[in-house]
């Protein structure tokens, strides 16, 4: 998973393994397991508030928790019941999800959705005090990508991107996210 912050906030957390004290834990966070998302994001590590990128590992039991009591972010029709039943989960719901499209290295769309997880509430508590395994500053990384794609290099800044693998989610984990 990915997140990027500004470097009071990502730098110690990399450096001491979790997340400190003055990390907001009332305020929902979003997570992406897609590297080059979180580089759309975050315009690979330039925007302001998010010019360090950290790399989280998080329990795959926690990851499935998030994800069991998690509600699409948007009304879906024919998977919601209606609008109203949607809000009420929504506003209850511990986590989101969110279908984006996937980027490429020029952070153009591409034609399938990867996954955005939002935490709240006691998600939110969870992810930071017993999910996260370890965190670390990959923003080097995304400045060394994004340098050899600036330069033109493509096959090298393929070559250096993390490996990343579709999860191995059951059809029974997503149903009530699928749109």
């Amino acid at each position: 998973m990915y997140q990027a912050y500004r470097p009071e906030i990502g730098l110690a957390a990399a450096h001491d393994g979790r997340f400190p004290d003055t990390w907001d834990r009332d305020r929902m966070t979003w997570v992406k397991p897609s590297f080059l998302w979180m580089m759309y994001r975050c315009g690979w590590a330039t925007k302001v508030g998010q010019e360090t990128v950290l790399a989280l590992e998080i329990t795959r039991d926690g990851f499935e928790w998030a994800l069991r009591h998690a509600c699409l972010s948007h009304y879906e029709r024919g998977l919601h019941v209606d609008r109203g039943s949607w809000q009420r989960t929504l506003k209850r719901a511990p986590a989101r999800v969110q279908w984006d499209p996937e980027r490429d290295l020029h952070l153009q769309p591409m034609p399938y959705r990867c996954l955005q997880l939002g935490l709240a509430h006691e998600a939110m508590r969870l992810f930071a005090d017993e999910w996260t395994v370890s965190i670390s500053d990959v923003t080097p990384l995304a400045r060394e990508i994004h340098a050899l794609v600036t330069e033109g290099d493509l096959d090298a800044a393929a070559r250096g991107l993390p490996r990343e693998y579709p999860y191995p989610a059951s059809d029974a984990l997503l149903a009530h996210l699928r749109p």
